[in-house]
């Protein structure tokens, strides 16, 4: 009989095999504690047959940016069964457990990213987020349309650079909705560990150059590439001055960056259009309303208007209903009997919660009702941003 319980920290090797096993790398000396620093800070549920750990779900708590706030959140990870054990129920009691044990702890919404979109969907998440890849020619002078801010960069210590560049991260969450609150540890072991050859094989110890009111963070390469892994800016001026930088780096002739915002300024910021290429357009967080009026009136609304929403959701049942949301500056979201506006999953609602998908194309595609003509028009300007939805942390 499989049990499902608590996962005490004496097993996160346990769970670091399980996952090499799951997602098939090969798990070696000194990966117990390089990787199994995430799961000691989470909570953490397993499926045990007798003694053998055959399923596992990892929920970190963090804070997550939404428009106009920060809220608590369970950041998945290490989700995992046995192939042994698929098609059990296993995966399905963890999730269901991790959910509860998070609305429990007043965390209204959970986000993971997803090896295989389709299974998440089943459990109410939806796709918030998605990102591009960039790749710039720099085996040439990058000229730039926007004229770069001219105030000095500077290197700084990895070892001290949270304390410098963490004000200036902390500020863009603010301005960009989908990102995480990065404590000390999170800097020091998830954003700039000396190496990383999960990520990066081949590269260097991170690099840190810093602007008054930006950064970057990158490693190179003996293969003349730089890897930018997070860059931050709180001007597009300031944003040109860091690319030019990257760009000029002697001895190097790409600059690749993995995941940057789907508005990302660089391709057109190019003169040459040519020279910065988008090499992939792909999905990325995805996230669940746990609590949907909490979250709901935790987030701030560019619209004031009021709609009544049919919410589906098979999985929480205190999600399902019908709901009055006002928003715009005293946001209200309760129960009532009134006919609906729209209908959609809750899945659907997590993925425009943020503002990076419109509800007028879930119309389109059939996966959300409009009952009310205009309405889902209405709701997108309600749930407009600035700036478009971005994670970039990897957990």
């Amino acid at each position: 009989m499989i049990e499902i319980r608590e996962i005490p920290e004496a097993d996160v090797g346990r769970m670091v095999d399980l996952a090499g096993m799951v997602f098939h790398v090969r798990v070696e000396e000194g990966d117990h504690e390089r990787d199994g620093w995430r799961v000691r800070r989470a909570g953490r549920i397993g499926a045990y047959d007798g003694g053998t750990l055959a399923g596992q779900v990892a929920a970190i708590p963090m804070r997550l940016a939404v428009p106009g706030a920060f809220l608590d959140c369970s950041a998945v990870t290490y989700v995992g069964v046995l192939p042994t054990h698929r098609r059990r129920g296993v995966l399905t009691s963890m999730m269901e457990r991790m959910h509860a044990d998070a609305a429990a702890a007043g965390r209204p919404v959970a986000v993971l990213w997803a090896s295989q979109g389709a299974i998440y969907g089943r459990y109410g998440y939806g796709l918030a987020t998605r990102a591009i890849s960039l790749e710039v020619d720099s085996s040439r002078p990058l000229r730039l349309r926007t004229v770069p801010d001219e105030r000095p960069l500077r290197l700084v210590d990895p070892a001290s650079a949270a304390e410098v560049v963490g004000p200036i991260h902390n500020r863009a969450l603010a301005a960009r909705p989908g990102g995480l609150v990065r404590d000390d540890e999170w800097w020091k072991r998830g954003i700039l560990p000396p190496a990383d050859p999960e990520t990066a094989p081949g590269f260097t110890e991170p690099r840190v150059v810093v602007h008054p009111a930006g950064y970057a963070v990158y490693r190179t390469n003996e293969e003349e590439t730089v890897r930018v892994t997070d860059l931050v800016a709180e001007t597009p001026a300031v944003e040109a001055a860091l690319w030019r930088y990257l760009a000029s780096i002697d001895l190097t002739r790409r600059v690749q960056a993995p995941n940057r915002p789907v508005d990302d300024l660089l391709p057109h910021m190019a003169a040459d259009p040519d020279q910065v290429v988008v090499k992939k357009d792909a999905g990325a967080l995805w996230l669940r309303l746990l609590d949907v009026p909490g979250a709901l009136v935790s987030r701030s609304w560019a619209t004031g208007d009021t709609f009544v929403l049919e919410v589906r959701d098979d999985r929480v049942p205190a999600n399902e209903g019908r709901w009055r949301l006002a928003t715009g500056t005293a946001p209200a979201c309760d129960r009532t009997a009134g006919e609906p506006d729209l209908t959609l999953s809750a899945a659907d609602l997590a993925a425009v919660y943020l503002g990076g998908m419109r509800v007028t194309t879930l119309v389109r595609v059939g996966v959300v009702t409009e009952h009310t003509p205009g309405a889902a028009a209405r709701l997108d300007a309600a749930l407009a941003v600035p700036l478009a939805p971005y994670m970039n942390d990897d957990f």
